[in-house]
């Protein structure tokens, strides 16, 4: 049994017996708007944290008489208003750092403003002798187009420059980056990668997926200092922006390591769930690194690609290019060989799958995997007997066929969805896909009604990371600027409360940590996020007004946008 379950079953067995908290409250939070999360309309007048757990909710009175001699009381402004820990449900951490520390390309508007920024961040940083950036997304943009090789060689021919798109599925590359690789021609793309080319048949300068790896060897590796200089920051904006926790993927051996030494030095500021890359299998199996906010028990594996560089893996081809699907990147009978071994570890697997197909083959297999898995536990051949509670994850489900959607539920199969790349990427995804296959996508609502557990994330750095957004793009299903039209499926969008759970206590559950996060009840872990407006409240074009103005991770404040007033109790022990 996890500590805090005990702790928490430890209390009730002890209050039912006594009449007394057993754990002293050392924090009391209270003034504002407090949503427990157990219920739509639910709100306690105060709440109070001993040693990291929530040991009692209600009036503020009850709260005084839960306290020890010095506990601080912390009063919320009249305007703030606490709801449970929001969690990011996938994101890359590192990539969120690295993204602030290096040529930040997640604001650019046009191939015109590309090229300036990489012009300024040249001539800003003479001693360079190649650059790395991230964040561009052409789907906005004027021009209507990828960029080239052609636009980078303007402003900076001299050395080799990679950019990569804003989800990670492809990169620009200028001339001195392709010659230095040498990828000419000839060269043929790797498999689960593409190679696009101009009219004369020339590399354009865009690589897709796998592809993206020929350029790889230019630049050298973050060394664990790097990594541990980016998860730091990583944490830091994340913190500001009123995340309590986050779901870490695709983590490899030196973010392990990084992590792992933050730990050390009680440096972990939210809490970290890891889904590691496939080559840490045994890091997963084995729950390491863990530490005090920092759990491991998860592996990130991909499908297919993304639907912007049309690399999402589909039944028919693309809408807007009639001659391509996408593309596979995992073969089956490989893959069935490491889900046998993921079920033997009780490890969770979280897959990435955006396509139709690439849905489909997940789901399928997935249930497959399972049907065989405990079938060698009857008749007593399995390793190890880990029961049904294998909580495995689909990363994205975003257009997934109808009579493919109840699978979710039958294997209990967490949709783990990002409600901003709905908003972002039906501006183009009507092209890519076509009318006929717009209503299965993003199709929140849907899967719900299957009996989907659907957990909520950003998948920063591909969109900002930002719980608002997120919100906004969940309950609201338009975009940034207020657009929508018919393609956009509103009938999709989720209730305030439906949302609330999306990143709270769905969050939670895709993690294990139903009984410790989620909501705000007695037994449960401190993790608070404090906004200044009401989201279950304010007006549609009110909710990305929101600002944090707190984030309380184990009772205590991680980030704060102001001082806020403080008093202590002066109640006996």
């Amino acid at each position: 049994m996890k500590l805090p379950a005990l702790l928490s079953g430890l209390f009730f067995f002890l209050a039912a017996c006594s009449g007394e908290v057993p754990i002293r409250a050392d924090v009391i939070y209270t003034g504002g708007t407090i949503y427990t999360g157990t219920e739509a309309d639910a709100t306690v007048e105060a709440v109070a944290v001993g040693d990291g757990v929530i040991v009692y909710t209600g009036p503020m009175q009850g709260a005084l008489d839960s306290t020890k001699s010095g506990a601080r009381i912390v009063t919320l402004p009249e305007n703030a208003v606490m709801f449970p820990g929001f969690t990011d449900s996938h994101v890359h951490l590192s990539g969120i750092g690295q993204r602030e520390l290096t040529l930040n390309l997640d604001q650019v508007t046009s191939i015109e403003e590309l090229k300036a920024k990489l012009l300024a961040y040249r001539e800003a940083h003479p001693e360079l002798d190649r650059i790395r950036g991230r964040g561009w997304i052409e789907t906005h943009w004027p021009e209507g187009r990828f960029p080239t090789a052609a636009d980078l060689d303007e402003v900076a021919a001299d050395i080799p420059v990679v950019l990569t798109r804003a989800d990670g599925h492809a990169s620009v590359a200028n001339t001195a980056a392709l010659e230095a690789s040498g990828v000419t021609a000839e060269t043929e793309p790797p498999s689960g990668g593409d190679i696009l080319k101009t009219d004369d048949g020339e590399p354009s300068g865009m690589l897709i997926d796998n592809a993206m790896g020929l350029v790889g060897g230019l630049f050298t590796d973050p060394d664990a200092e790097d990594v541990r200089e980016f998860v730091s920051t990583g944490f830091d904006v994340y913190a500001a922006r009123g995340w309590t926790g986050l779901h870490n993927m695709s983590v490899g051996a030196t973010e392990l390591d990084a992590l792992q030494a933050l730990a050390l030095d009680d440096e972990i500021k939210l809490r970290t769930y890891n889904a590691v890359t496939p080559d840490q299998l045994d890091a997963a199996i084995n729950r390491s690194p863990r530490g005090h906010l920092l759990t491991t028990r998860a592996v990130k594996i991909y499908m297919d690609g993304a639907l912007g560089s049309r690399g999402a893996l589909l039944v028919d081809p693309y809408s807007d290019a009639p001659g391509t699907t996408g593309l596979a990147l995992r073969e089956k009978d490989e893959t069935m060989t490491f889900f046998e071994r993921a079920l033997d570890g009780n490890v969770q697997l979280a897959i990435h799958a955006i396509g139709d197909l690439g849905n489909k083959r997940a789901l399928n297999w997935i249930g497959e995997a399972i049907s065989t898995h405990e079938t060698s536990e009857e008749d007593g051949s399995a390793e190890d007997e880990v029961g049904d509670d294998y909580r495995w994850r689909i990363e994205h489900a975003q257009i997934v066929k109808t009579e493919d959607q109840s699978k979710f539920a039958e294997n209990g199969i967490i949709a783990s969805m990002q409600p901003s790349h709905a908003i972002g990427d039906l501006f183009f995804a009507p092209a890519r896909l076509g009318p006929d296959r717009l209503g299965t996508a993003y199709a929140w609502k849907d899967l719900m009604a299957e009996g989907a557990v659907i957990a909520g994330g950003s998948d920063a750095p591909v969109e900002v990371g930002d719980p608002i957004i997120e919100f906004y793009a969940a309950t609201v299903r338009k975009g940034l600027n207020g657009y929508s039209d018919e393609d956009w499926h509103r009938d999709q969008a989720l209730s305030r409360f439906e949302a609330l759970k999306l990143f709270t206590q769905n969050a939670a559950y895709a993690a294990f940590m139903e009984d410790e996060l989620g909501t705000i009840e007695v037994g449960k872990r401190g993790d608070f996020s404090v906004f200044d407006q009401d989201l279950m409240q304010v007006g549609d074009d009110e909710i990305l007004a929101t600002k944090p103005l707190m984030t309380i991770v184990e009772g205590k404040a991680v980030w704060q946008a102001e001082p806020i007033a403080e008093r202590e109790t002066e109640v006996s022990e």
